[in-house]
């Protein structure tokens, strides 16, 4: 879903998606980009999860389909209906063992250096390796060994706008979401402990 908030168009109706935010919300939300099933499903996951979901205001969405020269992470605000920000993101290095940028394969077997998908909730935010960094609780199958791989949000400086521009691609991971040092400040704001963060391919 590559979408900005240029194109953040649609109408998709108040009573399509059942959200467990607030009765009173009425969501327009998108129908644009190569993927528009995205949102609808992002917020399905959002009821599905709301017993470990604290906070349903805002969520982020990763469409691992996309390029990762695309600014395919997304924050958006589920009240106003709107994306707040796009950015680019990394994939694991076991999910692109051609370094072409592009996700290949998923992966929630420790030592894969591999992205997984589903549904995250956003756990504490901490300092370590690449500074302050977001720890992340998989809520599925298929990424419930996240804690334990150390699947986190994280800056770092091979992602960058520049060499998405000029390289046709970021840099990997080893499984985390790792966006660009300017973008740290702004993900941790949004996605503070309690959130709900949905990736799927």
């Amino acid at each position: 879903m590559n979408v900005n908030r240029r194109r953040f168009i649609g109408a998709f109706s108040a009573g399509a998606v059942t959200l467990a935010v607030s009765p009173r919300i009425a969501f327009a939300t998108v129908s644009s980009g190569p993927r528009p099933e995205l949102l609808p499903r992002a917020l399905a996951a959002l009821n599905a999860h709301r017993g470990s979901i604290a906070h349903r205001d805002i969520i982020g969405i990763v469409d691992f389909a996309q390029p990762s020269k695309a600014q395919r992470f997304q924050l958006i605000d589920v009240a106003g209906g709107r994306v707040i920000a796009t950015h680019l993101v990394a994939h694991g290095r076991g999910s692109d063992p051609h370094n072409i940028g592009l996700v290949e394969e998923l992966s929630n077997r420790p030592g894969s250096n591999a992205s997984c998908q589903g549904s995250f909730v956003t756990r504490e935010i901490y300092h370590g390796e690449h500074g302050r960094s977001l720890r992340l609780d998989g809520l599925e199958p298929q990424n419930c060994m996240a804690r334990e791989r150390g699947i986190v949000a994280h800056a770092a400086a091979y992602v960058s706008a520049e060499m998405a521009e000029t390289q046709g691609r970021v840099g990997r991971s080893e499984g985390c979401f790792a966006v660009s040092p300017g973008a740290i400040g702004e993900v941790l704001a949004k996605l503070a402990p309690g959130h709900l963060l949905f990736a799927c391919k």
